[in-house]
Order: C-alpha cells, then structure tokens, then sequence
C-alpha cells in the first residue's frame, strides 16, 4: 500500500500525494481522473471546490490572517 502525504502550502491549499479517495457531502465519489496528487482549497474562494483554483492568490489571501 502507497502511503498518503498531506502538505499544507504556505497560504495555499492542501496539497494531497498518493492513492485517496475523495468523497464529497453526499457521501459520493469525487473522480479524480486518475490523478494521485490533488490540490484542495483552504480558502473557501475557489470556482472550483473542494478543489484548488489559485483564487486564494487574486484576493491576497493569508494562512496566518
């Protein structure tokens, strides 16, 4: 089995390596194409939830704020 490293990126998302399920509040499966390594949204800015646009830099968003 793979092991699963979550980062968090300095005012940035969380950034997710390895095989994961995601799983969204419905309890249904989030398809992630295949992809082992997803970027989700701290900000609560992204157009594209739970995952990561980059929106936390248009709007200056800071971890420590």
């Amino acid at each position: 089995m793979s092991d699963v490293k979550v980062q968090v990126m300095p005012d940035g998302p969380y950034k997710i390596r390895g095989p994961v399920t995601l799983v969204d509040s419905d309890g249904e499966e989030i398809d992630l194409e295949g992809r082992e390594t997803i970027a989700l949204c701290r900000c609560g800015h992204s157009k594209n939830k739970p995952f990561c646009d980059a929106s936390h830099r248009e709007i200056g968003w800071s971890a420590g704020a």
